[in-house]
């Protein structure tokens, strides 16, 4: 199960930090009509949480290895 938390949270982490924008459309996007943009605040700290999620990740994926 540890492997598959760590699997998940790679694939978040790697999504969030090539496409933030696609993390931006999944939560608020989808509720506003027209050609509105995510901030570049937003995208710096969605990139951010995306390191976090994907160090987490290895973590998680090499201690449900090894463990």
């Amino acid at each position: 199960m540890v492997i598959f938390a760590g699997i998940l949270f790679i694939v978040i982490g790697i999504l969030n930090i090539v496409n933030p924008k696609f993390a931006w459309y999944l939560k608020e996007g989808w509720k506003i009509d027209g050609d509105s943009e995510p901030s570049e605040t937003y995208i710096a700290l969605t990139r951010f949480g995306g390191i976090f999620a994907l160090i987490f990740g290895i973590i998680f994926f090499f201690s449900g290895i090894f463990f």
